[in-house]
């Protein structure tokens, strides 16, 4: 067994054990209506544990606000990474996905890091 894998194991032992349900929403953008002027989207929910809190106050930035929440799951409780254009659900709030950063091992995603904001 590789690092890599060896990693991927343990880490989504480890986010079972400590994290709580969240639903991550994949967002597929439909057809243009051209009545209403908007694009249609279909939504499919996962729901995976996760570690949810907040960001550190030496993160916000530009494009983090002191109020964002970090999630971290593991990648092998998804089929594909989150996007900016997904959501998040966590007890009934909806948040938007800020930033994706992957931690990985030997180009095999171990976990993946969600900046949220509500």
């Amino acid at each position: 067994m590789s690092l890599a894998s060896s990693l991927r194991k343990a880490s989504s032992k480890v986010l079972k054990a400590v994290g709580g349900d969240v639903t991550i929403r994949t967002i597929t953008p439909g057809t243009y209506r051209t009545s209403t002027g908007t694009v249609g989207e279909t939504a499919s929910d996962v729901t995976v544990k996760g570690l949810v809190e907040d960001v550190n106050k030496k993160e916000v930035n530009g494009l983090i606000q002191a109020d964002d929440r970090r999630l971290t799951i593991a990648a092998s409780s998804v089929d594909s990474a989150p996007t900016t254009a997904d959501r998040v659900v966590i007890s009934s709030v909806v948040y938007q996905i800020i930033s994706v950063k992957i931690v990985e091992q030997a180009n095999t995603a171990i976990t993946y890091e969600l900046i949220l904001r509500a």
